[in-house]
């Protein structure tokens, strides 16, 4: 052994022992103790896995104790990862130290670190290395390397797109925007409870379009519930309040407030003083420039700014002639036609052409369903209130066609869950010609009274801007979700791909043609850590397995699933190597499920990971697990080594 391997053998030990050492001044410690140094250590752990390591130290003892040596074989056990070990030794010709040049070869070769390495291997060591004397020497031991490789610095998340890093300078409608259903609601749609907490979580997840049904109160003070069931009510302006103060803590871009406006005239100017007077500067009250609205604005313009999205009476020209007038008990009438709902429960309802006040004379309709005749809707609005839509004036959708031809590009639509699936496939080109112009807002059907989720991907396929979700909801659909926008620096907003955007377009997420740019992806699985301990297990052995899917165009949805590791949830090793070919990227997520294999036919789950495709950093990664409420499972996470081209 050189004397310069026996000097860090030195060093590295007694760094070690300086930590933990007073720990054993009676000899033995127990399993407290034991996680107090663990922590000491700055190491993160699962208690039931160190409770599990600490068990079968102590196991065949009288004494439930543990000496410095048993101390040193569990953090070894817990920390010292073979996979890691495996690839420290490949870069470091003595197995005990990497050089500032070995770790920087590594950063190049490995982790596709081609830019700045010199400067950014130096941030590892400075950061990561726990031994002072190795610090010094610009060195990284196999203590740092672990901390490196366990840390967000090697996560699977792309770092640049941890921050926005897109073009904000779009309209509006060039956006896919977080949004949430009945956002009041924080269970079921029918008898649950309506909470502030509703509004404060979806602001805090970043989400950017909230929904508050209003209806008229008592005391002429308009209250938020789910109309016409046993939902609990609040108050409109405890609502407002609560925006006020969370609207821009987790975004600076604008936060649109979807009014679903059930109240009469006199309680909407109460509903206008409320936004006028507690938002105060935030509420976009004017066009931003010209009051002639030929494109809508962009994020960036609208940083910090709040919107109401309603129903409003004439135009935004009309509005904004009407600044500085006294429009007190002034209302306006809007006239719609109403049908019934069953496009919004029958999934096998044939599509048609809905009528509209200006409809053409002699227009031909399909002929093979009796049409039921429409009622006409007369709707009445508080001129406050409606003076306060300035960009996101709500119409009802009557059709494509009606919409190219009639539609103003500040006016957006809200269609049903079912009616706008039947247009995904059966007129595809149609609504991303559409979306790429106003913004749509897709909403779940009314039959999901358990406040279930439908699957957004197929509505983010057409480019739809606002695919509203029930966020109160854990499952797939939500873990899509937050997983799309985590991109951009979690702001909300997300650019569309250019096939989205472009007017003249003619994508179809069912036959993407020439719009494919395909993307080759290999995923090896390498390895687990400390996977949250299944629920039907007293002895924390898990059966854990991994299934990996791509959620995106049709073509590319895919599954799968690798093989059982049996009774290992500490440290389960893959080895197993997964291949795919995505046609549209730009559309793709991917979502790491691990599960535990309670028998043939039923699986437990126990963490997910789920980000866009165009987010996936290369080379030897750690994908963090969240919980099905979406809370991070640390330190449980996979190994896995990514490359595409």
């Amino acid at each position: 052994m050189t004397w310069g391997r026996c000097f860090l053998n030195v060093i590295s030990c007694t760094w070690f022992l300086n930590i933990i050492q007073d720990e054993f001044m009676n000899g033995k410690i127990d399993l407290d103790s034991t996680m107090k140094l663990l922590e000491k250590l700055h190491i993160i752990f699962d208690v039931a896995h160190v409770k599990h390591v600490f068990k079968k130290t102590v196991d065949k003892r009288k004494v439930h104790t543990i000496n410095i040596e048993d101390f040193r074989a569990i953090y070894r056990t817990i920390v010292h990862r073979t996979e890691f070990h495996e690839l420290f030794c490949a870069y470091s010709p003595n197995h005990k130290i990497l050089a500032d040049t070995e770790l920087i070869e590594f950063l190049k070769k490995e982790q596709f670190q081609t830019e700045d390495s010199e400067i950014r291997a130096l941030e590892i060591i400075l950061k990561y290395e726990p031994v002072e004397e190795v610090r010094k020497r610009r060195q990284l031991s196999f203590e740092g390397f672990i901390r490196y490789m366990s840390s967000e610095d090697s996560s699977i998340f792309k770092k640049d797109h941890q921050t926005v890093y897109q073009d904000m300078n779009h309209p509006l409608c060039d956006y896919f925007i977080s949004s949430s259903h009945n956002t009041y609601l924080i269970s079921d749609q029918l008898i649950g409870p309506s909470d502030l907490f509703g509004y404060i979580s979806a602001l805090l997840k970043g989400c950017r379009c909230l929904e508050i049904d209003c209806w008229d109160g008592s005391n002429n003070e308009p209250v938020v519930y789910h109309g016409h069931t046993l939902t609990s009510k609040i108050s409109f302006s405890s609502v407002i309040h609560v925006i006020d103060k969370y609207a821009f803590a987790a975004s600076e871009y604008p936060v649109i407030l979807s009014l679903e406006n059930h109240c009469s005239p006199k309680q909407q100017e109460v509903m206008a003083k409320h936004l006028e007077d507690i938002l105060g500067d935030k509420l976009l009250t004017s066009t931003i420039g010209d009051s002639v609205v030929t494109q809508l604005p962009s994020p960036e313009a609208l940083k910090f700014k709040i919107l109401v999205k309603n129903k409003k009476v004439g135009t935004i020209e009309e509005t904004m002639l009407r600044k500085g007038q006294d429009s007190h008990g002034e209302t306006g009438e809007i006239f719609e036609e109403e049908y019934s709902s069953e496009d919004e429960t029958d999934e096998k309802a044939p599509l048609q052409p809905k009528g509209n006040s200006s409809k053409r004379k002699g227009e031909n309709r399909p002929s093979s369903t009796p049409r039921k005749k429409a009622k006409i809707k007369k709707i009445k609005i508080a001129i406050e209130l409606s003076d306060l839509v300035i960009y996101t004036k709500s119409e009802k959708f009557v059709s494509f066609e009606h919409s190219l031809a009639n539609q103003k590009c500040y006016e957006n639509n809200s269609i049903g869950e079912v009616k706008a699936r039947k247009f995904v496939k059966h007129s595809g080109n149609e609504f991303v010609s559409h979306t790429s112009r106003f913004i749509t807002r897709i909403y779940p059907k009314g039959t999901r009274t358990n406040s279930s989720n439908y699957n957004p991907q197929e509505f983010w396929n057409v480019g739809c801007q606002m695919v509203a979700l029930n966020f109160q909801t854990p499952g797939v659909q939500m873990e899509l979700q937050n997983g799309k926008f985590l991109d951009n620096g979690g702001c909300g907003y997300i650019l569309k791909p250019e096939f989205l955007r472009n007017h003249s377009s003619t994508f179809n997420p069912y036959n993407v043609g020439r719009y494919s740019k395909p993307m080759s992806l290999s995923i090896r699985l390498i390895s687990g850590h400390q996977l949250p301990p299944s629920n039907l297990s007293k002895t924390n052995k898990a059966d854990p397995l991994v299934q990996i899917e791509i959620y995106g165009v049709p073509e590319d949805q895919v599954k799968r699933k690798s093989s059982v590791i049996k009774s290992n949830a500490l440290s389960p090793r893959w080895d197993e190597t997964f291949s795919f070919t995505v046609q549209v990227p730009e559309l793709a997520l991917i979502r790491f499920c691990v599960e535990d294999e309670i028998s043939l036919v039923a699986n437990e789950f126990l963490g997910q990971y789920t980000l866009p495709l165009l987010s996936l950093s290369k080379g030897y990664r750690n994908v963090p697990l969240f919980s099905k409420n979406g809370a991070k499972l640390e330190p449980a996470s996979l190994f896995v080594y990514v490359w595409y081209y």
